[in-house]
């Protein structure tokens, strides 16, 4: 039987991914329903993304990031190469409640890196494994299956397993970020009671997406090792 048979038009697509990917985007759905519902409530004491990150900061000791405003909707991140906090329109200005729990998650992430957050510095490690994996994994499984090499796949297999093994690493790393920036903004008061419980329902769909990305990664890995097993 053809090699594609095992590698393309397979069952455990449909009993793997479909449902990962079902799950994927519900929570991103999730996720923007959330934020667009927050993002309408207006924190009373006025506090923007850019200033409930600096809080963040502050309150760890950390005084070394820089807080800047990024382009596009839901492009905040921390860039720890240049110690930058990038905050996207929506939330570097905004004074709503979902712009302050995003903003406080990112300096959360920046907070980790200052005090040397092990699963960061596990990632890190395997960073330059996952970037080569990325890019080759799939083309040594498909030249495995066009030549019928069987070392090939397996290398391709255990590449993409790096990745897999990076999204797994990234959810705790995420998790912990959004656990600070709460644990700010309820100690140093950065929002009422009621608003916390907002900034925490956007960080929980938030959280949710990387599980979302966990789920798919291991199905995928799966799917590559059960069609290998029965090419086999």
């Amino acid at each position: 039987m053809p090699h594609y048979y095992y590698y393309g038009f397979d069952i455990y697509y449909i009993i793997l991914i479909l449902p990962a990917f079902l799950i994927s985007l519900i929570a991103q759905i999730k996720v923007s329903s959330t934020f667009s519902k927050f993002s309408k409530t207006i924190n009373m004491s006025g506090l923007t993304g850019a200033a409930a990150a600096e809080k963040v900061l502050l309150s760890h000791g950390v005084t070394n990031v820089k807080v800047e405003r990024v382009g596009g909707n839901l492009t905040d991140h921390f860039d720890p190469r240049t110690n930058v906090i990038r905050l996207s329109d929506s939330v570097y200005d905004s004074t709503s409640v979902a712009a302050v729990g995003v903003a406080a998650h990112e300096a959360g992430h920046a907070v980790q890196y200052a005090q040397g957050y092990t699963p960061i510095k596990i990632r890190n490690t395997i960073l330059p494994v996952v970037n080569f994996g990325s890019r080759f994994s799939f083309i040594a499984i498909l030249l495995g299956i066009v030549f019928a090499s069987d070392l090939l796949i397996t290398a391709g297999i255990i590449l993409f397993s790096f990745a897999t093994l990076f999204q797994i690493i990234t959810l705790p790393v995420e998790l912990n970020a959004s656990k600070r920036a709460m644990q700010t903004i309820r100690g140093q008061a950065l929002l009422s009671d009621d608003e916390a419980v907002g900034a925490k329902k956007v960080l929980t769909a938030a959280a949710m997406t990387y599980v979302a990305t966990v789920i798919m990664s291991i199905a995928q890995l799966l799917r590559l090792l059960l069609l290998n097993r029965r090419r086999q």
